[in-house]
């Protein structure tokens, strides 16, 4: 299914840009997990539109109601559906769009799949559908610190052609929060947050990368072969809207090691078998080998730029475009959150399937 994401801890969002709300249904939510819907608002809060001056403008309270599968401040077990509102919808921004194609974005290729599309701010194609991710994630992460402590926490390393030096440390939430574009390097921010005020200007856009580091993880979690822990890692990041890469551990830049200068060498730590480096990511052989994961997901320009483009409308015709509507001039900031979510998402699964598969049956 197109809208459903997981095999134990399964998600499905639903709901259009513009529409009258989004949402999501988990099925798979175990009983007896405590939760308040302050937990989740607070995951949606970091997500929200209108949140700082290098977002959009769009004003939207994103406040989540609980539908079903909560009573009295614990999971049922049942379908935990979550919804909503959107308040700040509007459609006729998006007017001049029911016949062009705009560049880079998905108006033509919904039209070619599905023979129409919802114009008004891309429908499912929008950045909006991630509410229902951030909201699902937000359970997973309290299943997690209850399971195991883990910590997910993602952060902005490049922003157009600027980059935050490496950290030798994990990053704590309230050094990544403390600057609007979420990147824990104080100088560097300050540089990503001027280029993005001087692109927005401009009437245009800019990219960057994300870094996602999971500490707590035990060894044992994924699945040889076609579910690997790195490829659903994958699969969950490129996903997102606006995703153009995904490396974990060393990536692209392990090319240029021998193996002799790649290899993470086993060591032991304390009572446990680590390694004395982590070139791996935290995965070998789709497996999780209990060091920090870590990944980076590159995320393009916005596609949508208020800027005279070159184009085509619905009949092939040449014509001219200039978007409106409020959208963010760099998605990272905002995505950051989404990341953390969908993160989340694939551990609790594989973290399940794991538990079904060897702790079920005691021969």
């Amino acid at each position: 299914m197109p809208n459903t994401f997981g095999k134990l801890f399964q998600i499905s969002t639903w709901g259009e840009s513009h529409g009258p709300s989004v949402g999501v249904v988990i099925d798979g939510c175990p009983p007896l997990l405590p939760l308040k819907e302050a937990e989740v608002q607070a995951e949606l809060d970091r997500r929200r539109p209108g949140q700082s001056d290098i977002t959009t403008p769009r004003k939207e309270a994103d406040a989540v109601e609980f539908l079903s599968g909560l009573f009295e401040g614990r999971t049922t077990g049942q379908p935990l559906a979550m919804l909503v509102r959107n308040a700040d919808a509007r459609p006729e921004a998006y007017a001049d769009m029911r016949a062009k194609f705009r560049p880079s974005h998905a108006d033509f290729t919904y039209t070619a799949k599905y023979g129409l599309r919802d114009h008004r701010g891309g429908g499912r194609s929008s950045a909006r559908e991630t509410i229902g991710r951030v909201a699902a994630g937000a359970v997973a992460k309290k299943i997690l610190q209850l399971a195991g402590g883990v910590e997910v926490r993602a952060f902005v390393t490049q922003v157009h052609d600027i980059i935050a030096p490496g950290l030798s440390q994990f990053p704590t939430l309230e050094q990544v929060e403390a600057s609007a574009v979420r990147c824990p390097h104080p100088a560097t921010a300050a540089k990503m947050i001027s280029r993005i005020k001087q692109v927005r200007a401009k009437g245009d856009s800019v990219g960057g990368v994300i870094e996602c580091r999971v500490r707590g993880v035990p060894a044992g979690l994924g699945e040889p072969v076609f579910d690997r822990l790195e490829a659903d890692l994958a699969k969950a990041m490129l996903s997102l809207p606006a995703t153009k890469g995904f490396e974990i551990g060393s990536g692209f830049a392990g090319v240029q090691l021998k193996g002799s200068q790649h290899n993470d060498a086993f060591v032991k730590q304390g009572k446990r078998i680590g390694t004395a480096t982590n070139r791996s990511g935290g995965v070998q052989g789709g497996i999780s080998n209990g060091e920090e994961i870590v990944f980076r997901v590159a995320f393009k320009p916005t596609a949508t730029i208020l800027q005279p483009q070159q184009t085509v409308d619905v009949r092939g015709v040449a014509t001219e475009l200039q978007a409106r509507g409020r959208h963010d001039p760099c998605v990272v900031p905002r995505a950051v959150v989404i990341v953390e979510a969908m993160t989340a998402l694939v551990l609790v699964d594989h973290w399940m399937r794991n538990q079904a598969q060897n702790r079920t049956f005691k021969f």
